[in-house]
Order: structure tokens, then C-alpha cells, then sequence
């Protein structure tokens, strides 16, 4: 069976606005290391690792080994039993979260954590209001798409909640970006402090420390840092959303939130994406008095199930051994650099952002600010002729590359990817 037949199968059956990259989708067949095949046999180098989801490398044996073993005694429970998987990794997590008296609630995916933390974060403060950041992305469940400041995935303007949106997630646009960063964050802290003027106290304050769809996006360090001091006067929680900046992908740090951690970690925090390799792994850490604040039942059928658990605890244990995060910022930072110097020659791009594997490439209209889709689209169809998988995402319109490759890259082929990329990137001109 061909692509193109596969391709019809998908649209008769599947919905409309289920999104497939590329004028010829391609299915993906197998892979490994850093590298994927599709049917044809074509190789490419997987520079998106399935959103940012195949975290340390495609097939790894250690993860593999734990899934198979695992499943050959039992795969699933619940949560109605005890589960020692479960808590072998949720101890593990809470210990990494820097959350203090940490209690861990597993679910299935980051939407749904980011859903979870919501519930959590409204039920502990009897609000129903939270603030989030403009460009922001938190999942594509009714609440969570109720608090997502990025139009182009916000397919209904209903939710349940009361969202106000504050400055600051993008530091290059906007009224403030011609600011230095110190007047940027007074700027920001400002609009905050207008806004908590003008509305009922909120639940609590919930953003990516590095916006993932909003095209990898970040505030000067220690913008949440000094928001924390004006959501602390209220009582307003801070809900740190790390399921594409979990576990060491910017290099620096192995939480986003601890770019802003003056004053201490988050209330909550939320997970998923990496920590699973590509097994279906989400959750939620948050202080035991927020996390026991429910006062009716609740379980999670399939969140914590052991396949998933096992996975987890093979995948963590091997990102720490091998030092993955130091990995992240060695590699990523060469790239980031060899990607500067191509732009610099570009004149559709933009900027070249992020830290670690964590790099967007944003394109505009030569000599303008004003994004320029079809040239990333264009760009992602030259790069997957060249064989490299690229993402995208971006604010107002998708118009930035997103560079997120497992975190065991090499320095060869970082520059493999590069030379592609740069290619690409020249036939725009």
C-alpha cells in the first residue's frame, strides 16, 4: 500500500482538522537512534523526535527492554490498586521536581495534566478565573484550549474558566520588546499589577517557561520570578506548564522554571511528552495541601499503568546516566550558533531563539516583521528533501521553525542537520 492510499484511508475516516505536515504526508515506519524511515525506505534525520516526545533516542534498548518485560507480567491495573512502578517513578519525580512535600498524579498525556492542574488550582482557591500568557499553548481539552492564547489553536472562545491574558511570554514582539530586559520585566510586573487591579483574585498564573507551539518563545530569565512576588500578595498560585521543558532540554537547567527561581519553585507543576520516550506519560506535581484539597473520589484509569511507568523509569534513569542535559546544552549550543551564522545570510529570517534542544528559527517577509507561513512551509518541505523532520508553530501566524531533537544528538549530527536546514533555508531566498 502506497502513501497516497494510506493518505485517503486517513481522510475518510479520520477528522478534517487533524493536521498531517507536508503536500505528501509521509508515514513513518520505524526508527532509530536520532534517525527514522519512512515506507519507501527514505532515512531521515528526526529533528522534532514526535513534538518534542522521543526524548533520549528512537528504539532505545533500555526503554524497550523495560516495556517488553514489563508487559509480559502485566500491563494495566489502575490506580485502584497498589502499583510499584507508580511509585518508584513518582518518587522519583517528586525528588527532581524541587516542589516541596510533593505529591504526584500521573495522567496520559500533558493536556490532560495541564487539565488536572487546573482543577486543582480553581477547587484550592475558589476561583475560577486564571491568568495565562498571550501565545501560549496548554492542550486540546475544553479547559485547557479555554486558557490558550494562540488563536491558531483555539477553536472555541467557550470554557469554563475566566482567562486573562499577560504580557511577557515574547520577548521580541509586543509593546515592550524594544525594552532592555530588566524594563522589560518592570514593564511586565506593571501590567500585572494593572490587571490584578481591575478583576476577582485568580486561581493562579499558569505558563510554559518556554513556549513550545507558540514557535520556543521565552521572557527574560527571572520574568516568573518577579511575577511571583505580586502573585504571592494574593495568593495566587503559579502553575509552571513543563511538558515540552521538562526534564533538561534547554541544557541550562533540568526545569524551565528554575530560570526564575528566585523565589522558589512553582505551586504546581505540570509533565508529559519526554519522560515516556514516546509511551503516554503525563502528570502533575504539586504541594500536598494543593494536591489533597479534592473532597470527592478520583482515579485515573489509564494514567500511571505500568507499561507506561516502566518506560518511564528505564527512559529517566538513563537520560540521568548519561547526562543528557549536559548533552543538550554542549550540542544545542553549537547548533544554535552554526544557525545564527546561516541567518545572518538569510534575509527571511528573522531571529534564531532558544536554548539547549530547544531552537526556533522564525521567518518573515524580507525587511519586514511580518510573519511569512508559506515560507515555512516551503522550508519544511525542502528540509524533508534534503531528509531532515522539522516542526513548526509560531503566534499570529505559524511562521517559526521548531528545532527539538532527542537529547542524545551528536556533534556530527547536529552539523548533518544544520547543512540541511541551511539549504533549505537558501532556497527561500
Amino acid at each position: 500500500m502506497t502513501d497516497k492510499d494510506l493518505l485517503g484511508r486517513h481522510q475518510a475516516v479520520l477528522p478534517d482538522w487533524l493536521a498531517l505536515y507536508y503536500q505528501d504526508p509521509l508515514e513513518i515506519t520505524h526508527g532509530e537512534g536520532r534517525y527514522v524511515w519512512d515506507a519507501a525506505g527514505t532515512r531521515y534525520l528526526d529533528f522534532f523526535g514526535g513534538i518534542l516526545t522521543t526524548m533520549t533516542a528512537h528504539a532505545l534498548p533500555e526503554v524497550t527492554k523495560a516495556v517488553s518485560e514489563q508487559a509480559g507480567r502485566i500491563i494495566h491495573s489502575s490506580t485502584l490498586y497498589l502499583n510499584r512502578p507508580m511509585v518508584e517513578l513518582a518518587e522519583r519525580v517528586a525528588q527532581l521536581s524541587g516542589v516541596p512535600d510533593a505529591r504526584v498524579f500521573f495522567t496520559t498525556s500533558g493536556t490532560e495534566a495541564n487539565d488536572t492542574a487546573l482543577m486543582l488550582a480553581t477547587t484550592y482557591r475558589r476561583s475560577n478565573t486564571i491568568l495565562a500568557m498571550r501565545n501560549s499553548y496548554h492542550g486540546r481539552s475544553f479547559s485547557a484550549v479555554g486558557i490558550t492564547g494562540n488563536r491558531g489553536w483555539s477553536p472555541t472562545s467557550l470554557s469554563p474558566l475566566q482567562t486573562l491574558y499577560v504580557h511577557g511570554g515574547v520577548r521580541t514582539r509586543g509593546p515592550y520588546a524594544s525594552l532592555g530586559d530588566d524594563e522589560f520585566i518592570a514593564a511586565c510586573v506593571d501590567d500585572l499589577k494593572d490587571l490584578l487591579g481591575h478583576t476577582r483574585p485568580p486561581a493562579a498564573l499558569i505558563a510554559e517557561p518556554v513556549q513550545g507551539v507558540g514557535g520556543f518563545t521565552s521572557p527574560p530569565d527571572g520574568l516568573y520570578a518577579a511575577f511571583r512576588e505580586v502573585l504571592a500578595e494574593h495568593g495566587i498560585l503559579w502553575i509552571a506548564d513543563e511538558v515540552q521543558t521538562g526534564w533538561g532540554r534547554t541544557g541550562d537547567h533540568f526545569w524551565g522554571w528554575q530560570a526564575h527561581d528566585r523565589n522558589g519553585p512553582p505551586d504546581l507543576l505540570t509533565f508529559a511528552k519526554g519522560i515516556g520516550n514516546g509511551m503516554s506519560i503525563g502528570g502533575v506535581v504539586a504541594r500536598a495541601e494543593i494536591m489533597n484539597c479534592l473532597d470527592a473520589n478520583s482515579i485515573s484509569t489509564f494514567g500511571g499503568t505500568q507499561v507506561t511507568m516502566a518506560a518511564g523509569l528505564a527512559n529517566l534513569t538513563y537520560l540521568l546516566e548519561h547526562d543528557l542535559q549536559g548533552n543538550a546544552r554542549r550540542v544545542g549550543g553549537l547548533l544554535i550558533e552554526r544557525l545564527r551564522a546561516v541567518a545572518a545570510q538569510v534575509p527571511g529570517v528573522r531571529e534564531v531563539r532558544g536554548r539547549g534542544l530547544m531552537i526556533g528559527v522564525e521567518l518573515t517577509r524580507p525587511g519586514t516583521d511580518q510573519a511569512d507561513p508559506d515560507a515555512a512551509s516551503a522550508v519544511l518541505e525542502a528540509a524533508r528533501e534534503g531528509g531532515l523532520l522539522l516542526g513548526k508553530g509560531g503566534g499570529h501566524n505559524t511562521s517559526a521553525l521548531r528545532i527539538a531533537p532527542p537529547l542524545s544528538l551528536t556533534v556530527a549530527e547536529a552539523e548533518e542537520g544544520a547543512a540541511i536546514l541551511e539549504n533549505a533555508l537558501r532556497s527561500i531566498r
